[in-house]
């Protein structure tokens, strides 16, 4: 199955809020001055903000019927600016029943893209998933 998420703009404010949240303020997020002499020319968004907005792109996909996020593994590939905007394409690429919820393990392949259809990051997922709404009565199998 393959699944494809909306876009979003990724702005100043991302960046900057994300610095805070995180305590990371390397001058190549936020010094406009310091990051035009890098090889990137600019200032580029940090690696797991990428991959925090692509779980949030993909998110709504899975929405109600994930139990738990047990396991995320990135590679960033491609700087992501000011500017730009970045899509999810996901899809399944393993499944394991579980016994003891009503459905099982699935691991999705996602692939970050930017507005040139460019891969900026693949990310792989493992999430608890539950067969319909991932409510206590119907997931938990006691």
């Amino acid at each position: 199955m393959k699944m494809k998420s909306q876009g979003l703009t990724v702005t100043e404010t991302h960046i900057i809020q994300f610095a805070g949240l995180t305590g990371d303020y390397n001058p190549l997020h936020v010094d406009d001055v310091f990051a035009k002499e890098t090889i990137f020319e600019g200032r580029v968004a940090h690696g797991l903000l990428v991959q925090a907005l692509a779980v949030g792109l993909f998110a709504p996909l899975v929405a109600g019927t994930t139990i738990a996020l047990l396991e995320v593994n990135s590679r960033f590939l491609r700087p992501v600016k000011i500017g730009d905007t970045i899509y999810v394409e996901s899809e399944v690429v393993d499944k394991k029943p579980s016994e003891k919820y009503n459905g099982g393990i699935i691991t999705f392949r996602h692939e970050v893209k930017n507005q040139r259809g460019e891969t900026v990051a693949t990310i792989e997922t493992k999430l608890l998933i539950a067969r319909g709404l991932a409510t206590k009565r119907n997931a938990l199998r006691m």
